[in-house]
């Protein structure tokens, strides 16, 4: 019976289930589902004004996993402008049920093979002064989370429609630890901590980021984010003024119309809301939610869709290159001094980053863009066919840097002459919002960038929800702070390294461009500038060579120069194997903010990752994950002397079994990788 709705009404009537139930007239009504394993179960109702109830006639809902309640008498709203009688004022007046178990196949990501397997809901809201005006709320619920949009049906006032707002309502059982991004205003890279709070701390006004991750007593781990986001405005959390415990949904205002959210027509989907639910937050790394709530890849082709790891061209690292013959800049010779290194190292892609075509702002970084610099002509000195021609005679494909508005101005014209030019991709950037018409605009290029076989890396940008399941020539995308920041702050510590997975990278493939080779300790760590001639990185070398296993991204931008990893080799060895797609994912230790192993599959081969704080700590990594074969272990593991030297790496190999367990010594701020193959 877990499986099916208990249609009730506080008038004891009869129910019957008949996939379609019609004609529940009384505002104490109410239904219920359960996921396909029972342990997450949602119940919705309509109630009157009062108590627990701070709105009149609207649905509400309530979620518990397994015997625990996790949130409490949540109601979802939305307001049109001139429009009432969608939220509330409403009762139940149909429900329909329907049940998916599919299966789907990734061209990249965490996993191939992606069960869909879920109970849906549908609920048919009617306005109990107006018959003639409903709206739909759809439901989900997964064995690793529940989702639930709005469907707004064409009727006879609502056809062209303003949205003004929406108050859907989380609220939870006690005052829960939360980790949170406080962005502060809407127009935000989404480049920041997540900082260990409180609900309580959640303050009415405040513009919190998603994924907001929720630690749930020790009942579960819960983390509430969107999916599907397509043609409408981003979602955020704000604290809810006299409730405690309680966040509600806040959407990214229109920049020239803040008090309109979003502007469409009927019949008309909202994005999902999703509660991504677990044991532990592991599970939450290992979900597949957000991908099964977007639609399927709409490509006839993809197989020109390559995810790989990518050198840089000296942007973040400050062009610093003393073995260089020449200055390093916006030249040719800079361009093929890095196609050489990729070549060398065996990855995909070269990235010419910005002024390659021109001044990028019209001032400042990050301000408006310039007005006559033209993204189809390359400057004096850079010649982007050359380099092609170049790049591909070494097995290298090159991707280059838009800003966005000479992105949004051009690509009709621009995007064919890449693919003339056989430029394999473009990263866009400096987008900084997420209201309704940059939601738009992230699709057009998706769409266009694939109609001419390029391939997309999105930065300064706003956080995924799947729309690389559609179009997964979007490789990635940044909305993270990351290893750039450690050009000029201090900011990118363990601490930082290990909150991520557990908050921004549930929403998706993020580009933190790992694997800086320069490395400090709390106490040596320096910005650029006097003895600090190039950026550095907290933590050790094995630390960021896992963060390759660790970070999702099929396209791996490696940020530091061929200087560096020439300099220091250690563990170039495994940056010339590691994969950036994979076909399992396994997390075998995970606390958020300290510590995490993931094993990752690539065809027979796994690849592991460890990261540590800057508390010392040994971990076990148990190996049942593994076939029945014997496997050839080689493990790169910090050497003892990382104290002093944080780039030192010790190198091991011996053969194990699927009963064996490694032993993982880390050192503060330290991590380990783990290549796996099968020995036959």
């Amino acid at each position: 019976m877990g499986n099916l709705m208990n249609i009730r009404r506080a008038a004891a009537i009869t129910a019957l289930f008949v996939g379609l139930l019609v004609g529940v007239v009384d505002a104490q009504q109410g239904a219920w589902m359960a996921s396909p394993d029972g342990k997450i179960r949602v119940t919705l109702y309509v109630a009157e004004k009062g108590g627990a109830h701070p709105h009149g006639h609207r649905l509400y809902y309530s979620v518990t996993y397994g015997k625990h309640a996790i949130l409490r008498d949540c109601p979802v709203g939305f307001d049109v402008e001139g429009v009432s009688g969608l939220s509330d004022d409403v009762m139940i007046f149909r429900t329909q049920r329907r049940v998916y178990n599919d299966v789907w196949h990734r061209l990249w990501g965490k996993s191939e093979i992606v069960h869909h397997n879920c109970n849906e809901l549908r609920v048919t809201l009617q306005c109990r002064t107006d018959p003639e005006r409903t709206v739909d709320v759809i439901w989900r619920v997964y064995n690793d989370g529940l989702a639930f949009r709005l469907f707004l049906p064409r009727q006879h006032d609502v056809k062209k429609f303003k949205l003004t707002g929406e108050s859907s309502w989380f609220r939870f059982t006690d005052n829960h630890a939360v980790w949170v991004a406080d962005y502060g205003q809407f127009t935000t890279h989404q480049e920041s901590e997540f900082a260990e709070r409180r609900l309580s701390d959640l303050r009415p006004g405040g513009i919190y980021g998603l994924p907001l991750l929720v630690r749930a007593g020790n009942a579960a781990w819960v983390a509430i984010t969107e999916a599907s986001l397509t043609d409408w405005a981003g979602m955020y959390v704000t604290g809810v003024a006299g409730v405690p415990n309680t966040v509600r949904t806040l959407l990214s205002p229109h920049p020239d119309d803040p008090g309109v959210c979003v502007t469409s027509r009927t019949p008309r989907y909202s994005p999902w809301r999703v509660l991504m639910i677990g044991s532990n937050p592991g599970d939450l790394i290992e979900s597949d939610l957000i991908a099964n709530l977007n639609e399927p890849c709409k490509l006839k082709d993809t197989s020109w869709i390559e995810p790989g790891r990518c050198a840089w061209d000296g942007w973040w690292p400050g062009r610093y290159a003393p073995d260089a013959e020449f200055p390093l800049g916006a030249n040719d010779e800079t361009m093929k001094y890095f196609i050489d290194f990729a070549a060398e190292m065996g990855w995909e892609y070269q990235l010419v980053d910005w002024q390659w075509y021109g001044p990028p702002f019209a001032e400042e970084i990050g301000g408006p863009a310039h007005p006559t610099s033209d993204i189809t002509t390359p400057i004096p000195g850079i010649d982007i066919p050359t380099l092609v021609e170049y790049a591909e005679s070494k097995g290298v494909r090159l991707l280059v840097w838009l800003h966005w508005a000479h992105a949004d101005k051009q690509m009709d014209r621009a995007f064919p002459l890449y693919e003339r030019w056989g430029v394999a991709g473009v990263k866009i950037d400096f987008m900084t919002r997420d209201d309704q018409e940059m939601v738009d605009f992230y699709e057009r290029v998706v769409k266009k960038a694939a109609k001419h076989h390029l391939v997309v890396d999105f930065h300064g940008a706003y956080k995924p929800t799947g729309l690389s399941r559609t179009y997964p020539n979007l490789l990635t995308r940044e909305g993270v702070l990351g290893n750039e920041y450690n050009k000029w702050s201090d900011r990118v510590t363990p601490d930082h390294c290990l909150t991520l997975p557990f908050t921004r990278m549930l929403a998706g493939p993020m580009d933190f461009t790992p694997g800086g080779f320069r490395h400090g300790t709390r106490e040596t760590f320096k910005v650029v500038g006097g003895d600090a001639p190039a950026p550095m990185v907290f933590g050790t070398r094995a630390f960021q060579l896992a963060m390759l296993v660790v970070y999702e991204s099929p396209l791996q931008v490696l940020c530091d120069t061929p200087y560096e990893y020439r300099q220091s080799p250690a563990g170039l060895d495994f940056l010339r194997i590691v994969p950036t797609t994979w076909d399992q994912t396994e997390v075998l230790n995970a606390q958020v903010g300290d510590f995490i192993t993931v094993a990752r599959r690539s065809g027979f081969d796994w690849y592991v990752g460890s990261m540590n704080d800057w508390t010392a700590r040994e971990l076990t990594i148990p190996l049942q994950f593994l076939g029945n074969n014997k496997y050839e272990a080689t493990i790169w593991i910090d050497g003892d002397d990382t104290d002093e030297k944080p780039a030192s790496l010790t190198r091991t190999t011996h053969a194990v079994t699927k009963t064996d367990q490694i032993q993982a010594t880390l050192a503060p701020g330290g991590g380990q990788v783990i290549h796996l193959r099968p020995i036959r």
